[in-house]
């Protein structure tokens, strides 16, 4: 090898290596470059979210027990372990989905609409992803509520729920937007002031411009789309509400989501 010996050939190539210094990693994501990609922890999140809750350590404790009774009482009558774990697994999934339905954020004194209920359940999974939720705000300077105010990574939301006759066909009429034969502008008008106003009182309490998106989640009628934007609102159909909470091109910030909600909180007081 020209009176060169492998144990130089070895050295050199360790000398090569230890001179070259670490890059910085490349991020995959394109909307986050200085952010490392993770594996997808959503649904560890989720868990971690619904512990997290005021009590939510006491209901999974009385939901483990009542599973565990179950399990029990059917491994005893049925003489077979598998069995009862089983029937105690199934417990603990439908007394959780019952109480999910059941409880509700909303003040007691202020008794939702079913429509509300329907979204509030849609919207416990976004909180526990990391979402903010408001529900029932008085709008200041209005004459009508926000039923529920979210902000996430994806920006900040305005969402009233309605219930309409499920026999009326929804549609959209150059612009105009039609139950049946009544014409329904002057509810998407609504909403779309109050989101406006949400809007200018948190961007004053800011102290920055914020945009807040109205839209309208529709229980009840069949729609030829999941969602769509007339008149300046988002007509949704009521149970697509969390996929289209993904829809928002906004890009904010944990510190600005944690901003944006506690202002929120201070503009937009609970509904009496």
């Amino acid at each position: 090898m020209s009176g060169t010996n492998l144990s130089d050939v070895e050295s050199a190539t360790r000398v090569n290596a230890s001179s070259k210094k670490p890059g910085p990693e490349r991020s995959e994501n394109p909307f986050f470059p200085n952010q490392k990609t993770q594996k997808d922890i959503s649904g560890a999140k989720a868990l971690y979210g619904a512990l997290r809750e005021k009590g939510a350590a006491r209901k999974w404790a009385v939901r483990g027990v009542s599973a565990v009774a179950v399990a029990v009482a059917c491994a005893l009558i049925t003489s077979d372990w598998r069995i009862g774990a089983t029937l105690g697994i199934a417990a603990m999934v439908g007394i959780s989905m019952y109480q999910s339905r059941r409880e509700s954020e909303i003040p007691r004194w202020r008794k939702p609409s079913a429509a509300q209920r329907k979204t509030e359940v849609q919207l416990k999974l976004m909180k526990q992803l990391g979402y903010r939720v408001l529900h029932a705000r008085t709008v200041p300077g209005g004459n009508g509520q926000i039923d529920h105010f979210i902000v996430g990574r994806r920006g900040a939301f305005a969402i009233d729920s309605e219930s309409w006759d499920k026999r009326l066909p929804l549609r959209n009429k150059l612009e105009q937007l039609y139950h049946g034969r009544f014409n329904k502008n002057q509810r998407i008008d609504e909403a779309l002031e109050e989101a406006k106003r949400a809007e200018e009182l948190i961007s004053k309490e800011l102290g920055r411009e914020i945009k807040v998106r109205a839209s309208l989640a529709i229980y009840g009628p069949g729609m030829p789309w999941d969602s769509h934007r007339l008149r300046g609102v988002d007509i949704i159909s009521g149970t697509k509400v969390r996929k289209w909470l993904r829809t928002g091109r906004a890009r904010l910030t944990e510190q600005e989501i944690e901003d944006i909600h506690k202002a929120a909180e201070r503009v937009l007081p609970p509904r009496n």
